[in-house]
C-alpha cells in the first residue's frame, strides 16, 4: 500500500530519528544505523530534536519507543520526525541530503551541546585516569 499522502511535507512523510540510530552503546543488531565512532552515548530525543532546530529544521518529537528498545524508561522514549523535503520535493536544506546525513550531523553536534560539555568534562579525566592506572599495573607483573 502507498503511503497516505506523496506529500513530503506532511508530517507522516516526515523521516523518524530514533536515539537508538546514533547510540554507541547499541550494537547495529540492537538497532544502531551509523559507525560506533562516529556515534553518541546514549542520546536522548530533547538532544536531537535541539540539534535539529538549531540547524533550522521542521522537527517534531513522538512518544513512540523503538522496537528493539528494551528498556521502557523514559529516558529512551521517544521519535523525532525530521522534515527533509518540501512540498515540491526540493530538499529544505542541501546538507541533509539523506536520512545518513541527518544522523551524522546529529551526532557529531550533540557532544558539543552545554549539557554534554559541562557533564562529560569530569568524566572523561577519571575514565583516563582509569585506564592509566590498569596499564601500569600490568607492567609491573
Amino acid at each position: 500500500m502507498a503511503h497516505l499522502t506523496e506529500n513530503p511535507a506532511d508530517k507522516e512523510r516526515f523521516l523518524c530519528v530514533y536515539p537508538v540510530y546514533i547510540n554507541s552503546k547499541k550494537t547495529l543488531a540492537e538497532g544502531r544505523r551509523i559507525p560506533t565512532e562516529k556515534a553518541v552515548e546514549n542520546p536522548s530525543c530533547a538532544e536531537i530534536r535541539d540539534v535539529l532546530t538549531a540547524a533550522g529544521m521542521n522537527v517534531y518529537v513522538e512518544n513512540k519507543m523503538h522496537p528493539r528498545e528494551w528498556n521502557r524508561d523514559v529516558q529512551f522514549r521517544g521519535r523525532v520526525r525530521v522534515q527533509l523535503k518540501q512540498t515540491d520535493g526540493s530538499l529544505c536544506q542541501d546538507k541533509f541530503r539523506s536520512r545518513k546525513d541527518v544522523m551524522f550531523y546529529v551526532a557529531e553536534m550533540i557532544p558539543k551541546l552545554k549539557t554534554r560539555t559541562q557533564k562529560s568534562g569530569g568524566s572523561d579525566s577519571s575514565a583516563q585516569q582509569g585506564d592509566g592506572g590498569k596499564k601500569s599495573k600490568k607492567k609491573k607483573k
